[in-house]
């Protein structure tokens, strides 16, 4: 059921993934950073999956308001890959799935536990 509702907008879902994806690489082609940051979080690499599945689930329409988020929290999208999505509500409410990796260089104090993180976001 949730699949063919998926399904009903596939392709301007689609069409918002692909154009995340160029997007992403045009900012991995930028310098890389160096001293003093030692840790970059990319929630759409290694938190793909989740992200994936809450656009084609989410985006099965044109909208009129697009929420941006410029600084993924460290227990909301650093966790998901959900833009202000803390892992309790992506997982239970919203009900998206999808395994989540590692950032290149995680710092010790920030670590990815995906959609297993019980840590909430303050703001």
């Amino acid at each position: 059921e949730d699949e063919d509702a998926e399904e009903a907008g596939g392709d301007l879902a689609e069409r918002f993934l692909r154009l995340e994806q160029e997007q992403q690489e045009q900012l991995r082609a930028l310098l890389p950073f160096g001293a003093p940051v030692s840790a970059v979080y990319e929630p759409l690499g290694y938190a793909w999956a989740p992200h994936r599945h809450f656009v084609r689930r989410y985006l099965r329409s044109p909208k009129r308001v697009l929420f941006l988020g410029m600084n993924p929290g460290p227990f909301g999208m650093a966790q998901t890959g959900v833009p202000f999505g803390e892992a309790w509500h992506v997982r239970e409410w919203l009900g998206v799935r999808g395994a989540v990796g590692k950032p290149d260089a995680e710092h010790p104090k920030r670590p990815v536990l995906g959609l297993s993180c019980r840590r909430s976001e303050v703001s």
